[in-house]
Formats: C-alpha cells, sequence, structure tokens
C-alpha cells in the first residue's frame, strides 16, 4: 500500500490533458495490487483460525497470497490455467504454494476449488467470494484522496478483470464522503478491457444489469483474461453511477503504449498499464475526456 502517485507530465503534454496521474501499484511488496486485499484475507483468515486457503490466479494474484500465506504460516493451494505465464507458476511455488496447473480459464480454475474446498478444508479467496478483499482494495481509494489533498480526479481508468478495485474504490470514495473528508464529486469511473476478453464492456454497452460470459478469451494481459466476473453487476452499477463507460483495446495497442510511456515517463509498464494509456488515448481522441480534466490510471 501507499504506492507513489507519480505525475505524467510528458504523457500528458501529448495528449493534451491537464494533468496524468499514474497510481504506480509495482511498487506494492510482490509486485502487483493483488497485494492489498490478498494481505487483508490471508491476515483476517489467521485471525480466525483458518489453516489452508486456496485461489484461482491468471497471473499475480497466486504469487501474492502464496506470500502472505507464508508469512502466515498457511498452507496455499494456487490454481492456474496452464498458460498462465511461466514467471507467475514459478513465484507461487517459490513461496511455497501448492500449484495445479489447469486446461482452461481462471473460471475453470475457481470451479475446482469450489468442487473440493469443503472436503479439503480449504477457505476459498475468491474475488469476492470473501468480504475481505475488497476492504484491502479500498485503500487505492483512500490513497489516492489522500495523495491529490482530498480531490478527487475528474477520470480514474481502471483495467478491469475481476473487478475488485473498481468496487472498493467507489466504497471508499462513499465512506470518506461519510465522515466528512471529501465532497459529493467523484471521479467518472472507467473500466478498460482487452478486445480478447470484455464482458463488462458487452454489458454495458447493451444496456444489460449482468454480463454474459466471454467465450474464446484471449489476450496477453492474463489479469485481463477473466471471461465471466463474479461481480459483473456491482462493476457496471459503478460504472452508471459515475456517469463513467467502458471500452475495450487490442494487445497491439497495450504494446505499443508500454513503449510509448517507457520512452517518456520511465516506467516500465505491465500488457493492463498499457491497457489503461490506450483507454485514455481512445478517450481524448474521441472527445469524452476534455482537455481541462485530470485523469488518474494504474500501472497494476
Amino acid at each position: 500500500g501507499f504506492t507513489p502517485l507519480i505525475e505524467a507530465r510528458q504523457l500528458a503534454l501529448k495528449l493534451n490533458v491537464k494533468k496524468v496521474w499514474i497510481k504506480d501499484e509495482a511498487q506494492n511488496p510482490t509486485g502487483s495490487f493483488k497485494d492489498r486485499g490478498l494481505s487483508v484475507a490471508v491476515s483476517l483468515a489467521k485471525e480466525l483460525g483458518i489453516k489452508k486457503v486456496a485461489i484461482p490466479s491468471a497471473g499475480n494474484a497466486g504469487g501474492s497470497l502464496s506470500a502472505y500465506a507464508a508469512r502466515a504460516g498457511m498452507e496455499a493451494h494456487v490454481f492456474m490455467p496452464r498458460d498462465t505465464p511461466r514467471a507467475n507458476q514459478v513465484e507461487a511455488q517459490k513461496y511455497g504454494a501448492r500449484l495445479t496447473l489447469v486446461d482452461g480459464l481462471i473460471n475453470d480454475c475457481g470451479r475446482l476449488i469450489a468442487e473440493r474446498k469443503e472436503a479439503e478444508g480449504w477457505f476459498d479467496v475468491s474475488t469476492l467470494k470473501e468480504p475481505y478483499r475488497v476492504e484491502g482494495k479500498k485503500t487505492m481509494g483512500l490513497e489516492i484522496a489522500e495523495q491529490l489533498d482530498w480531490k478527487l480526479p475528474e477520470v480514474i481508468i481502471y483495467p478491469t478483470g475481476g473487478g475488485t478495485g473498481l468496487i472498493g474504490m467507489w466504497k471508499g470514495f462513499s465512506e470518506l464522503e461519510e465522515i466528512g473528508w471529501i465532497g459529493s464529486q467523484r471521479p467518472r469511473m472507467v473500466s478498460v478491457q482487452a478486445e480478447g476478453c470484455a464482458p463488462i464492456v458487452r454489458a454495458y454497452n447493451e444496456g444489460k444489469d449482468k454480463a454474459e460470459p466471454w467465450l474464446n478469451a484471449r489476450t496477453i494481459a492474463s489479469g485481463l483474461r477473466v471471461p465471466q466476473a463474479v461481480a459483473d453487476f456491482l462493476m457496471l452499477r459503478v460504472i452508471r453511477e459515475s456517469k463513467g463507460t467502458a471500452l475495450s483495446v487490442s494487445d497491439q495497442e497495450m504494446v505499443a503504449e508500454i513503449d510509448r510511456v517507457g520512452r517518456l515517463e520511465g516506467l516500465f509498464f505491465c500488457p493492463e498499464g498499457g491497457a489503461g494509456v490506450a483507454a485514455l488515448r481512445g478517450l481524448k481522441q474521441r472527445g469524452w475526456i476534455k482537455p481541462n480534466e485530470t485523469v488518474l490510471i494504474f500501472n497494476t
């Protein structure tokens, strides 16, 4: 937590936007924003006397859970699609997790955990299958408010897989208003997904309250390869309540933005972070984001 908020001056200049802030979540202990939710989930699980935890993961969540479970002296079981990047697989194993590779997607991994958890005695920490991860992800919203002196940006662009962060930030903003630390002004929340896996974007465009599963999900951004999110209805509600939007970008656009941000700002983005920049570029070109607005994006 309390990752740096970096002003991307050159990127803002190139895109003709008042300010662009980058919340660099890569500086969390295991290198991703997954640490926020999973540190809380494991801490509460330990307090409740739980000995074994299990998670489906398309990438960083597996390593994060494994690290915190190791610190807590708990047994971790991680289920990953077989084609998950090798680095993510090795990370989980090096932290002592028991890794199971699955021929399928993250939803198939989650299904296997659900089928076995009762017999195995696992606590299922799948996205929004327990109440604690969203509380950890909420801290992104609290930090953004504090780091910007309690004045929120006009737009927040969030790369969306399971969507816990989107929901958590929105919850955090409401709680800050309740205690009088911020006013009623809210950012327009933008969900960006990959063209090869965009169930939330499709549901938003079709005016639906829930998203249908995305078939044959494919993208280089493993964190965005979530064909069906448990909290789809909550994400869609946040987007609409905030007067935000949802859009998809191609893998090629993500890769191009990684190169541009590296050259302009000296930051090395993950593909999911590149998706956020591609969304910013596209929304600015459409006129949805105005030149006098402040935008916040994430390197997740």
